[in-house]
């Protein structure tokens, strides 16, 4: 199999080594020796500050997503969320769901938001502002710099999804004054899905301290508790974070994240250079590393998938509800190289020989 999907994505052999061997127990002394190097490795590569802190949950990222709304945020808050997609209107979800006050920022299909837009934000009595920085349902990433800016003049408190941006584009934490990052370990870490995690700012953290959560599993106090001894408060997803571990370690080995992103633009940059004269038409006008969405001009989206799946042992993204049929995205993310990349290419061209496409 050939996985040009955004996750779960190929993994390095060391990786998936890890994965074939033994759990261990947990609660013990080389257990949280792992926890405690996976916080720093990320802080590091998230550009998070010394203060702040990461925690690791066992769910997806969207549990990530929903904890982050949940203990960040009350019915007394207001704000303002991007919905221009799939994963934008997962947040807006979860504002519905926890009676946390919101507006819509609905950017054009394709297209990034505008200074002219965010003014009309300004001054407005808001506290929040929510983003899933690469919308991966249409491949669009949004200037996080922009909203940055927007963020640090209204000082507004910033949780951002980097589920499928992290370690694929430039972030800062510090840097952007961001409160929040999350990712999941099946995006770029490369590894099986199963773990979730959330980067936070000190200003994160305190509010956090402070909050108070109708919510077990969820309290991110007690995550935060347990993971200053390199704990967790429940039972892990064990094996799956000794495989981030060795990932992490695979990063600062290769260069870190400079070069891991580095990495992932080229890949992108040779496909998208490879399928210009395919029948294809780019969705994103503002084009994240991670993924590639596609229009295709001659045939339905989810045919090509089915077909590249079926005949081909080829994984490309398919979309559902009403772009079901009108776009795939192809991923970049995980143990690729430029020789994949001419493999599923000339796959489309077999498929063009056909008159599947």
């Amino acid at each position: 199999m050939l996985n040009f999907t955004v996750g779960p994505v190929m993994s390095s052999d060391l990786v998936r080594s890890i994965g074939q061997e033994q759990v261990p127990y947990f609660r013990t002394k080389e257990f949280s020796e792992v926890m405690l190097e996976n916080e720093n490795l990320i802080k590091e590569f998230a550009g998070v500050e010394e203060n702040g802190r990461v925690v690791f949950l066992a769910c997806s990222g969207t549990g990530s997503m929903e904890a982050s709304v949940m203990n960040l945020f009350t019915s007394k808050d207001n704000v303002l969320v991007i919905n221009g997609g799939t994963f934008g209107a997962r947040l807006v979800q979860l504002c519905q769901i926890h009676s946390i006050s919101y507006t819509e920022i609905i950017p054009e299909f394709g297209y990034d938001i505008t200074d002219d837009v965010l003014k009309q934000y300004d001054n407005k009595g808001y506290t929040g502002f929510l983003v899933n920085l690469d919308e991966t349902s249409t491949g669009v990433l949004y200037d996080i710099n922009r909203i940055s800016k927007f963020c640090k003049r209204n000082n507004l408190l910033l949780v951002v999804d980097s589920i499928s941006s992290f370690l694929c584009d430039p972030f800062n934490m510090k840097e952007l004054g961001a409160d929040i990052m999350i990712t999941g370990s099946q995006k770029a870490l490369a590894c099986p899905p199963g773990i979730s995690l959330i980067a936070m700012s000190e200003r994160a953290v305190k509010c956090i301290k402070q909050s108070r959560v109708q919510s077990l599993y969820f309290n991110l106090k007690d995550a935060l508790l347990d993971g200053e001894r390199g704990q967790t408060p429940f039972t892990p997803a064990v094996g799956i974070l000794r495989q981030i571990n060795v990932r992490l370690r695979e990063i600062k080995a290769s260069g870190g994240v400079e070069s891991e992103i580095k990495r992932i633009r080229e890949l992108a940059y040779d496909f998208r250079c490879k399928i210009k004269d395919l029948p294809f038409k780019f969705a994103s006008h503002s084009p994240a590393n991670a993924v590639t969405s596609l229009f295709p001009l001659t045939a339905k989206a989810f045919d090509i998938f089915t077909i590249l799946k079926d005949e081909y042992n080829i994984w490309v993204c398919p979309n559902g509800g009403e772009m079901r049929d009108k776009v795939f995205r192809v991923g970049h993310i995980g143990n690729l190289t430029t020789s994949d990349n001419t493999i599923l290419i000339n796959a489309f061209k077999d498929l063009q020989k056909r008159n599947i496409i």
